[in-house]
């Protein structure tokens, strides 16, 4: 009885080393699949099956990161992550990408939503309520309209939320549906943020707060405000802003 080494070449699941069971050791075996011989004469090298799905393994987790590390965003749903990867699998998926927030690799700011370890307030801010953008306070406080240091990043949606993260206050304000869809006045950034140009937002902190005050207005493009009036569809908002920016 002749006992032979018996492996077929597979380019897709090749293997460094092996053992055979009866105590050879080869330079490279290569698992074709499961082959059953009748004749005992032959015995298959036995392949540390769990080695190569340990390796296997581990190279689709380093594909998930380095995925999502190389995209210009840096926060994720797990849909955005499930198509950047090609991954069908939603719950194998969100194990693994458990298993980076457990690591440190990934933060969990919010239920189903993935970022970056420096990952962008304003972009997180896009990303928890969909459609919104970011508006009103921040915006023209940014713009140098009021002077009131306010720390928030305040948004428009379909809801009102507060939501706070890792010390930030997230403000939501909910506005009309026609008006949140419209995007005129709406800047779509390269980083997926959001954002009311300074009239856009002035417009709609005055629709919401009919009596707010401002300390500047001129910052704001006045023919840019009165273009953007019709948004709103609304004759009181527009008696309002004229009289302030004639005021002004």
């Amino acid at each position: 009885m002749t006992n032979l080494c018996v492996a077929y070449y597979d380019p897709i699941l090749y293997l460094d080393d092996y053992d055979c069971n009866w105590g050879n050791k080869g330079n490279e075996c290569i698992l074709q699949a499961q082959i059953g011989f009748p004749d005992n004469n032959y015995y298959i090298c036995e392949l540390n099956i769990r080695k190569y799905r340990m390796y296997s393994s581990q190279k689709v987790n380093q594909n998930i990161i380095l995925s999502v590390y190389k995209d210009n965003r840096t926060v994720f749903r797990l849909n955005d992550i499930a198509l950047i990867v090609g991954e069908t699998n939603f719950k194998s998926l969100n194990k693994k990408l458990n298993y980076y927030v457990r690591t440190g690799k990934l933060m969990n700011p919010r239920k189903g939503i993935y970022a970056k370890p420096d990952y962008k307030p304003e972009e997180l801010a896009c990303t928890i309520y969909t459609p919104s953008y970011i508006s009103l306070e921040y915006v023209l406080q940014e713009s140098g309209i009021i002077f009131q240091y306010d720390s928030r990043i305040t948004s428009v949606s379909y809801l009102s939320r507060t939501i706070e993260v890792k010390g930030r206050t997230f403000l939501f304000r909910k506005i009309k549906g026609d008006i949140l869809v419209n995007t005129a006045g709406i800047n779509r950034q390269d980083d997926h943020i959001n954002i009311a140009s300074a009239e856009r937002a002035f417009l709609d902190l005055l629709y919401l707060s009919p009596e707010y005050y401002f300390d500047n207005l001129n910052p704001l493009n006045k023919q840019i405000a009165y273009k953007l009036l019709s948004i709103y569809q609304s004759k009181s908002l527009s008696e309002r802003v004229k009289k302030i920016l004639q005021n002004g």
